[in-house]
Formats: structure tokens, C-alpha cells, sequence
């Protein structure tokens, strides 16, 4: 009987353990990423985009943040703005970094509606606790000088009327080279993932704070 309850003993105490270990892990905050194509991998092989690359700065850095990738190819404003609510609920983040819209303005949906849709967004983040990083887009000017200029400054609109951190361009200082994209001139290849988090990180890394109790 002495030994039995020895054994138990053991067990007892390994399940305390691993019990306190996944309650460890559970206290990391979320990072949820919040995009489309540009932060889903696509045309990339698996675990090389710039949000894995986050994911790995992070766990280098010992910075108790998880990163969740709730990105979509194709995604829209729109479709993002549907889906949003339903994350945050899940997940709880303490940062939301927003990046929509380059399939709004690709596709030469509503500006007014795009605008509306992550001004919604936004203010839902900050709404459920989260600190929010938006992600800025430019189009190519064939849609015309008035729409890409209107386009492009949807973000920093969006960025100082919500108060929101903001990358005015994830694809800054490469965007014109074809070297860094895949045959569609669309999609950066796994060459310029490492580029996209270095425009990422220096306005993610000040919002990597406690969240206030």
C-alpha cells in the first residue's frame, strides 16, 4: 500500500507540474495578425513569411507574446470586418496589428467603405483591450494618381483619428524591385519576408508592454 500511494504520489506531482506549465503559457499575451495574402504565406514554403519571422524574434527576445495568424489570402476589409469580433473573443489580444485593404484598392472597391470598415476595426480592437498596429498599403499608380493617393492616405487618417500605431508601407524599400516578388510582381518572395518585419517592428516593439490590470 506504501508503494502504491508513492506511485501516486509521483503521478500527482507530475500533473501539478504540467499543469503549471501550461498555466505559464497561457499568461502570454496574443499578438493577432490581421491581414490578407502579404501575412498568409502565399506562393511561400510554410513558416517562412514575416509573421513567423515575428513569431521567432519574439521567442529570441524572450517576450512572453504569442502571435496568432488570422490572416487570409484574398481577404477585404469587408470580409475581415465580419470576422474580427468573433477573434478578439477567442483570443483576447493585447495587440491587434490590422493589415487590410490592398485587396480593397486592387479590386477598386469603395474607398469611403474601406476606410469605414478599418476605422471599425480598429476602434473594435482597442474597444476589447487590444492595442492596435495598422499596416499601410500603396497601390500602383496605373489606378489613377487621384485613387492611389486617396488610398494611401487612408491609413494615416485612420492612424490619427484612432490613435493607432501606424506602418505608413509594408513593403518599403523594395516595392519596385521584381526581385523580391514572386512572377505575379504581387506577392514578396521569402527573399523579403525579412525586410517586411524589419518595417514591422521598430513601431511593433514600443507597443510590447504589459497590459494595464
Amino acid at each position: 500500500m506504501l508503494k502504491l500511494s508513492a506511485a501516486w504520489l509521483r503521478v500527482a506531482l507530475l500533473c501539478a507540474l504540467l499543469a503549471a506549465g501550461g498555466a505559464a503559457s497561457s499568461k502570454q499575451a496574443a499578438i493577432l495578425v490581421f491581414g490578407d495574402s502579404l501575412s498568409a504565406e502565399y506562393g511561400l514554403p510554410r513558416d517562412t513569411g514575416w509573421v513567423r519571422l515575428l513569431s521567432d524574434r519574439l521567442a529570441r527576445e524572450a517576450a512572453q507574446y504569442s502571435v496568432v495568424n488570422a490572416s487570409i489570402s484574398g481577404e477585404t476589409t469587408s470580409g475581415g470586418r465580419t470576422r474580427l469580433p468573433q477573434l478578439l473573443q477567442q483570443h483576447r489580444p493585447a495587440i491587434v496589428v490590422l493589415q487590410l485593404g490592398a485587396n480593397d484598392g486592387l479590386r477598386g472597391l469603395s474607398l469611403a467603405a474601406m476606410r469605414e470598415n478599418l476605422s471599425a476595426m480598429t476602434g473594435a480592437s482597442r474597444a476589447a483591450g487590444a492595442r492596435v498596429l495598422l499596416i499601410g498599403m500603396r497601390i500602383p499608380p496605373n489606378y489613377g494618381r487621384e485613387y492611389a493617393e486617396r488610398f494611401g492616405g487612408i491609413y494615416a487618417q485612420i492612424a490619427r483619428d484612432e490613435k493607432a500605431a501606424l506602418v505608413p508601407f509594408l513593403l518599403e524599400g523594395f516595392a519596385d524591385d521584381l526581385e523580391y516578388f514572386q512572377p505575379d510582381r504581387v506577392h514578396p518572395t521569402e527573399r523579403a519576408q525579412p525586410r517586411m518585419l524589419e518595417n514591422v517592428w521598430p513601431k511593433l516593439a514600443p507597443l510590447l508592454r504589459p497590459r494595464p490590470r
